[in-house]
């Protein structure tokens, strides 16, 4: 069976990001996973709210939300927000998540 090439690369691509979720999702064993938990620390006053902080990500780099996590780094809560740009690329910022400053910002893919 004939499949044009452009369809092939999209197979590709999916195939790739698929297994580049699968990684991220074993990569982060850090990561709170029960969001009970992070509400007791908001209320608790250790992390700012998630809103305050996707707000600020998208006010330096407009974009769509793919996910936000909450994870425990070096001893600190970090927020971890990926946007996808309207270029299609995947771009990653860092928060710390008690002070809301930020840490870090990259390109992903």
């Amino acid at each position: 069976m004939y499949i044009p090439k452009r369809a092939q690369q999209r197979r590709r691509c999916g195939r790739l990001a698929a297994a580049g979720c699968a990684a991220l999702l074993a990569a982060s064993a850090t990561a709170i996973a029960d969001h009970d938990e992070a509400r007791a620390l908001l209320e608790a006053g250790q992390i700012r709210p998630l809103e305050s902080i996707i707000e600020h990500a998208r006010s330096r780099h407009p974009g769509h939300l793919i996910e936000a996590e909450l994870e425990r780094k070096g001893g600190r809560y970090v927020y971890e927000i990926e946007l996808l740009d309207e270029d299609g690329h995947v771009i990653e910022f860092y928060y710390d998540a008690q002070t809301g400053e930020p840490l870090d910002t990259g390109r992903k893919w």
